[in-house]
């Protein structure tokens, strides 16, 4: 999702629609297109959604030692436990506990052990991504087929079916919004305190950034691709900041009012300069995606499409920040997936404070 800083001469502030709510009429529209589901069940959804993150730091908290991973399914946050004596602790907290076999940290101990193997070249380009899959307890593996996996701890799980080769997703000059530094055109992310969020493959080495009408709008203080898919502009030459995503006349400007973490299952909204408000839903967290430039870490997989020019753009939940686009595979026409960058990550790097209304 795009979140445009607008410039002073451009638009005045009390011309943003701020909606009281964490989901305006529109954006329940647009879950209700792409869930398939009725308007009452996109509100019921949003409802359950928005009590799952905020409890879902208790949950995970009561489980201690034995937490296996958490997710959201059925309208309610699910918590996996390795022992059956924190069952009763997570489910006082308002969760539901599953239990697992491995808890989530064994897991992610494989999963960070691909990392090392991948840093050191030892990952074929072929295999695409690994990610903790925390519905099913374990480490799944995403490759072409034909690709070569004998290098990969046996306990993972290879999946090929329906793998495709992902992509960033930036793109060459052309007309229309918002931001464009060398001869790429990329989308903004979130307000942060002096400046936005960004993905850092749109920084070509240019560092002058110019917004949507091509005048000066900052330039890049950091970025990191690969490894990382992030980085951040400082806002200059009379452009300022505010805290809320664009719908592109599809949706109402949506507010940020924090950046609660998401757990997979819950549904999830993104815009971009280039096809605007789409949402689906959050697949998988820590996920490490392997472009060709090099493998990104610490992804959020999703079943969003998106496009060519929409690297960067706002990733959020109701009123939550959760990140920003990194790239994927697919379109907006026949489908796809799409990861992304989280913000919380990026403020915690740059020392940022995210501007919420």
């Amino acid at each position: 999702m795009l979140l445009r800083i607008v410039s002073v001469t451009a638009i005045v502030l009390s011309t943003i629609t701020i909606p009281a709510a964490a989901a305006s009429a529109e954006v329940v529209d647009a879950m209700s297109r792409d869930f398939g589901i009725t308007t009452a069940q996109a509100l019921t959804r949003i409802r359950q959604e928005k009590i799952a993150l905020k409890i879902a730091p208790a949950a995970q908290e009561a489980a201690a030692g034995a937490y296996g991973g958490s997710w959201f399914d059925g309208g309610k946050l699910v918590v996996a436990v390795t022992d059956p004596a924190k069952a009763d602790a997570v489910r006082a907290k308002g969760a539901e506990p599953v239990l697992r076999t491995k808890t989530y940290a064994s897991l992610t101990a494989v999963k960070e052990g691909i990392d090392r193997l991948s840093k050191a070249g030892a990952v074929s380009k072929d295999v695409v991504g690994w990610r903790v899959d925390v519905q099913r307890g374990a480490v799944v593996v995403d490759a072409l087929p034909g690709a070569d996996v004998s290098g990969l701890p046996k306990d993972v799980v290879v999946n090929t079916a329906g793998v495709q080769r992902p992509q960033p997703f930036a793109a060459g000059t052309v007309g229309g919004d918002p931001f464009y530094t060398g001869n790429v055109r990329c989308s903004i992310g979130f307000s942060v305190h002096g400046g936005y969020v960004t993905a850092g493959h749109c920084n070509v080495g240019a560092w002058n950034v110019y917004g949507w009408d091509r005048s000066w709008q900052g330039e890049f203080v950091g970025s990191s691709f690969p490894t990382n898919d992030y980085g951040w502009v400082r806002t200059g030459g009379g452009w300022w900041n505010v805290p809320v995503v664009l719908g592109w006349g599809q949706v109402s400007d949506a507010l940020v009012r924090g950046s609660w973490e998401a757990p997979p299952g819950t549904s999830v909204c993104r815009s971009g300069s280039t096809t605007h408000w789409h949402c689906g839903v959050i697949q998988g967290r820590n996920e490490t995606v392997n472009y060709q430039q090099g493998p990104v870490y610490e992804m959020v997989g999703t079943s969003v499409c998106a496009q060519p020019g929409d690297s960067g753009g706002s990733f959020i939940t109701g009123d939550q920040a959760q990140g920003v686009t990194s790239g994927g595979y697919g379109n907006c026409s026949s489908g796809g997936r799409t990861w992304f960058q989280p913000v919380n990550e990026i403020l915690r790097v740059y020392g940022l404070r995210l501007l919420t209304a």
